[in-house]
């Protein structure tokens, strides 16, 4: 069902109590009067004043029949009276029959990153008619560019070209967000990979998620993927790849964890039109015999996930009063993508009242920690806590979780079944080509017309740094006041978790390549609080987590953090805002200074005129270099945290600590900021 015509109010539709008061004030009609009332459908009835249609119900009310629209059917997308709605693929991917299962499992110990000892190889192989192929997926080639889908795709099963009573591993990546195209065994214990591009381009071979059976258990083996595209990888830094065993998930409750010894990323011979690949090495001992084990990138979260996730909220009597599931759009591929309403019922004098924020992500299907972080922050918004009852009080949560369900389905890393990059496409009027960003613009754009947004962030994952970080924007014709607030929120965010989130790997601006992004569309429709939120594949530099992989948990706990934050840039109590711009301010003047410092041509009074006008001071990499610097030495400024509040504690607290000395020091700050700008 799109969001089209008179549907489209149901997924922009906010939850009130007018809503919910019609439906209590019928239905205590009915249980008075039910001997009074009957249901029957236009077609039954043979009158032709009525049209013979099953569209229509007619209901007897206090001697007369009065006609009524039929409630449309999947509405919800997830229901707790039938199954959820089915997977659909490109008719040609051959799709196995065995659904994947993994365990949520958190290691006890921080899991360390991989120390390199300058030891490790560098296999490079040259192509032989001798080589055996023992895994080939060539399914993938069949068509140019997406023809139609399919509920299962193409199950027609693909024979393995070994025999599976050998010593041979055996490979499978046929599965829900599976990517592997060939497997060549190169040597006895010895594998040579090659993984899929997405889908309908020759290019983005980044996200790997595969099946290996037939192991044996103490053998030594090493597994090379050979045609990444990206010059530098997380893999050079301590990132390792992520192993799941189906027997230690059954005998010791063991999910995935980080493995890998010999871990190499480097450059190979394998390049073709002058484009060079890049090789990931590493070996490995399976803990079994005779088990199932996988091996990804990053922790899976599919999109039978979500809609299981989905159908839990749904199903439960609670969480659904505050949590409305609606269908915004489908995909090319006919699955559905969903968006979430989240607030407390709202009383009609409050409709307008309530600001909105909007949280959206798996725009790029790879990025699956994106998929984890925003778990976190729906197991917590929806949760029975005081300050998630504050939030959902106070503010209108309009979540978009999964922008790319498609390309998430078929193994994608960046790109949806058009073959283009969704998150450079929020401009674009193809409405066809790309609806999901299309109608997440569009429904964001009749939300403004309604409240205000005061925040927008988008979810994703970072292949090249560590930490967790955001991007904002700057425009070229700043003030100083919009300047310095679009850096509280992500302060604020780096100070409730200082092991995990960096405020010096921050950006605020706007590439040209970057225009299209939903960040940039967003900013420049309004929203001046406008995030990308990035998340590591790899761990954390900082401190108690430095030298250490991220795990779900650690990314679920972004997801309360971000609400953490989110309280303290709302607080009545504007004491932490204030720190927190104090701060930016003296971080303004050390930037003013080491710009003295490397330009001696230039005067302070032009540094300081260049910085707070000039239309390309905030683009600039010399200023967010100079801004990381900064923060380095800097780093014993810190904003001392404050316990959140409920509403209630809050108002408190304000009363108590309200005092005309405290109103006008706090007045003749704020005036002498103005006259500054």
């Amino acid at each position: 069902m799109s969001e089209d015509s008179e549907k489209e109010d149901y997924s922009d539709r906010t939850i009130s109590d007018e809503d919910e008061s019609d439906e209590d004030t019928f239905m205590k009609f009915v249980n008075e009067d039910i001997h009074q009332c009957a249901l029957l459908t236009a077609d039954s009835i043979s009158d032709p004043f009525f049209p013979g249609t099953t569209q229509i119900l007619l209901e007897y009310q206090l001697g007369r029949w009065v006609p009524r629209l039929r409630e449309p059917r999947d509405l919800y997308g997830v229901s707790s009276s039938g199954p959820l709605s089915p997977t659909r693929w490109p008719y040609h991917c051959e799709v196995i029959d065995e659904k994947i299962e993994h365990i949520d499992w958190t290691p006890l110990n921080p899991e360390p990153m991989y120390i390199p000892t300058g030891l490790e190889m560098e296999p490079l192989y040259a192509n032989s008619k001798e080589e055996t192929v023992v895994y080939l997926a060539e399914d993938a080639y069949k068509e140019p560019c997406f023809v139609y889908s399919r509920v299962g795709g193409n199950r027609t099963p693909l024979k393995q070209p070994v025999d599976n009573c050998d010593d041979t591993l055996m490979f499978e990546a046929r599965f829900e967000s599976g990517n592997l195209q060939k497997v060549v065994k190169v040597a006895e214990y010895e594998y040579q990979l090659t993984v899929r591009p997405d889908l309908f381009t020759n290019k983005h071979t980044q996200w790997y998620y595969f099946q290996v059976t037939n192991t044996q258990a103490g053998i030594v083996y090493r597994f090379t993927i050979i045609n990444f595209t990206k010059p530098a990888s997380l893999y050079n830094r301590g990132m390792r790849p992520l192993f799941y065993s189906e027997k230690e998930a059954s005998a010791h409750n063991i999910g995935w964890q980080r493995i890998g010894d010999q871990i190499k990323y480097y450059r190979n011979n394998q390049g073709q039109d002058r484009h060079h690949h890049f090789s990931l090495t590493w070996t490995f001992q399976f803990p079994h015999s005779k088990d199932t084990c996988y091996f990804a990138h990053c922790y899976p979260y599919t999109y039978t996930n979500l809609q299981e996730y989905l159908s839990g909220i749904n199903n439960d009597p609670v969480r659904s009063k505050f949590c409305k599931i609606r269908v915004l759009c489908h995909t090319i591929a006919r699955n559905m993508v969903y968006i979430l309403t989240i607030t407390t019922p709202l009383k009609n004098s409050e409709s307008r009242k309530r600001k909105a924020v909007i949280l959206t992500a798996r725009v790029h299907p790879g990025e699956t920690n994106s998929s984890w972080i925003m778990k976190g922050f729906l197991d917590y918004i929806l949760g029975n806590s005081s300050d998630a009852k504050l939030l959902r009080d106070t503010f209108v949560f309009k979540v978009v979780p999964m922008l790319n369900p498609d390309g998430v389905i078929v193994g994608n890393y960046r790109c949806s079944l058009a073959g283009r990059d969704l998150n450079r496409n929020y401009t674009s009027l193809l409405k066809e080509s790309f609806p999901s960003v299309w109608y997440t613009r569009n429904m964001i754009r009749r939300l403004m017309e309604k409240r205000e947004v005061i925040l927008y962030c988008d979810l994703h994952g970072h292949s090249k740094k560590e930490n967790i970080f955001m991007y904002g924007c700057d425009g070229s014709d700043r003030c100083k006041a919009l300047y310095l607030q679009q850096r509280i929120f992500p302060l604020m965010l780096s100070k409730n978790c200082p092991d995990k989130f960096s405020f010096s790997s921050c950006k605020f601006n706007i590439q040209k390549s970057k225009e299209g992004t939903g960040r940039v569309v967003m900013w420049k429709m309004g929203i001046r609080n406008s995030f990308t939120m990035e998340a590591t594949f790899c761990g954390s530099t900082l401190g108690n987590k430095r030298g250490t992989h991220f795990n779900t948990k650690d990314l679920e706990s972004m997801g309360y953090h971000f609400c953490d934050s989110l309280l303290d840039y709302c607080d009545p109590d504007r004491t932490k805002y204030y720190q927190c711009l104090r701060e930016l301010e003296e971080m303004e003047k050390h930037i003013n200074l080491e710009k003295v410092i490397d330009d001696s041509d230039t005067s302070l009074k032009e540094i300081t005129l260049d910085l707070e006008t000039s239309s390309h001071a905030s683009d600039s990499s010399e200023s967010n270099d100079s801004q990381t610097d900064l923060l380095k030495l800097n780093s014993q400024i810190k904003t001392k945290k404050i316990q959140l509040k409920t509403k209630k504690e809050r108002n408190s607290t304000i009363a108590r600590h309200q005092n005309i000395r405290e109103e006008e020091q706090e007045q003749k700050y704020l005036d002498e900021s103005l006259l500054g700008f």
